[in-house]
């Protein structure tokens, strides 16, 4: 059998859900007993990441701890979070834990440099953006970016919070000018860096314009999934 994926989930649901999605499109499968077995636990009860990293409101750490070990017990032998933002707690999972834990950050980032990406702008939660998750590696790897400024950064945020509340359409109506103005000031490319804006934003504009780091981090888990076995 193949190497099993587990998906630390919930954050949002939708998100986890586009995960397993995109698990299934990107493993060449022919019959069902060919796809990667995943675990998914989505606890949407975890408290909410950007509120915690801005205000300092209630940690969201132990309730991914929690999901974490149900993950383990179950068998999950790799573990992705299809969420950005909760990866500014990624270093303390990662170190309670020896499952191999892929980093959706770094896997975005470094698609970015090895295909010499540059001009990009960061599409993220306030979270995100303030923790400086894409932008210290960016500027690590001497990569050109723009951060939204507070104005666009509310919007997008706005965007967010409509689409986890079921107004999808508001969500894109809010998020298009904001990409405008953006490509406006010479951006070529947009890390999608919220699981939530792949969704947002799907079936909208030129696909090759957008970085989704959800997808560049289930690549990354069927990659290690399939590593030595018959899918490759």
């Amino acid at each position: 059998m193949k190497k099993i994926i587990g998906i630390l989930g919930g954050m949002g649901p939708a998100a986890t859900l586009d995960a397993m999605d995109k698990i299934i499109k990107n493993t060449p499968a022919t019959c069902d007993q060919e796809n990667i077995p995943v675990i998914t636990v989505s606890f949407p009860d975890i408290p909410d990441r950007t509120a915690s990293i801005l205000a300092g409101r209630e940690s969201p750490l132990n309730k991914m701890l929690a999901a974490l070990r149900i993950l383990e017990s179950a068998g999950a032998q790799c573990i992705i979070m299809p969420c950005n933002t909760a990866h500014y707690w990624y270093e303390e999972l990662k170190a309670s834990s020896n499952i191999h834990f892929i980093n959706m950050i770094e896997v975005t980032c470094n698609k970015i440099v090895r295909e010499g990406i540059n001009n990009v702008a960061i599409l993220a939660t306030t979270g995100t953006i303030k923790a400086g998750l894409y932008q210290d590696r960016l500027k690590k790897y001497k990569v050109n970016f723009v951060a939204p400024d507070d104005i666009q950064q509310e919007i997008i945020m706005e965007s967010i919070l409509a689409y986890k509340s079921g107004d999808r359409k508001k969500s894109y109506w809010l998020m298009e000018p904001v990409i405008t103005q953006l490509k406006n000031m010479g951006v070529e490319k947009f890390i999608m860096g919220c699981s939530e804006i792949p969704i947002i934003l799907s079936g909208c504009g030129d696909k090759g314009e957008y970085i989704d780091a959800t997808e560049e981090l289930v690549r990354k888990a069927v990659e290690w999934s399939c590593l030595n076995e018959d899918c490759i």
